[in-house]
């Protein structure tokens, strides 16, 4: 088998191709039809090799053959031992824990590069947008459980990062409804579930149509 990669990090719930693409094989699961990452790292696309057919096998029907000349799709953890947060950074977090002044999160990449250990990080109220700081309401911003793009603005105390999710091309870029569902933002302070229709309030990155091909997708299912 031979194998190839791709460089953009994956991130857990990432939608990758269609069942019929590929076979789902390590960091990967299977649901209504579509593979998904389950895992935070990069996506490698192992080709089978298979060049000669198995005379043997001359009675198996056509969707055996198709799924037996199918490519394997993995994702794998690999790390970046020599990335580490500084200020000015853009990071992926993981929403931990919220409070009514702050949300607590684990920073999971830097820019691209998946970390070698997660870094702790908090998101201070006053730091979640830039205007109408007074009306913030952090349950209302983020839930436990969200990916968010932040920025580091300060190297904070002895256990926390200071980040900020102020401008408009931060916040909230993956998330789960109370159904399991991923949401599809439907403004710049909601998003809404495709299986049930409901609303939720995040404060949510505005992202260009071409960098989020799994958004797109969601949207026209």
């Amino acid at each position: 088998m031979s194998q190839t990669s791709i460089n953009d990090i994956i991130t857990p719930g990432q939608r990758l191709c269609k069942e019929s693409d590929f076979i789902s094989s390590e960091g990967t699961y299977v649901h209504k039809g579509y593979i998904y990452s389950s895992v935070l790292g990069f996506k490698h696309i192992i080709k089978r090799n298979i060049d000669i057919k198995n005379e043997n096998n001359v009675n198996s029907s056509n969707s055996d053959e198709m799924e037996n000349n199918k490519d394997y799709i993995v994702v794998l953890k690999e790390k970046e031992p020599s990335v580490v947060p500084e200020i000015g950074s853009i990071v992926t977090v993981q929403v931990l824990r919220i409070n009514p002044k702050l949300a607590s999160v684990a920073i999971l990449c830097v820019g691209t590069k998946a970390l070698k250990e997660t870094f702790n990080g908090v998101i201070r109220i006053q730091d979640v947008r830039a205007t109408e700081i007074d009306k913030v309401e952090i349950y209302k911003s983020f839930r436990p459980g969200d990916i968010v793009l932040a920025q580091i603005i300060s190297l904070g105390d002895a256990r926390s990062y200071y980040l900020s999710t102020a401008k408009n091309e931060l916040g909230v870029v993956f998330a789960q409804s109370v159904a399991g569902s991923t949401m599809i933002p439907i403004s710049w302070n909601t998003m809404q579930c495709p299986k049930t229709k409901t609303k939720e309030f995040r404060k949510v990155a505005k992202m260009d149509q071409d960098d989020d091909t799994t958004l797109t997708d969601l949207k026209n299912e």
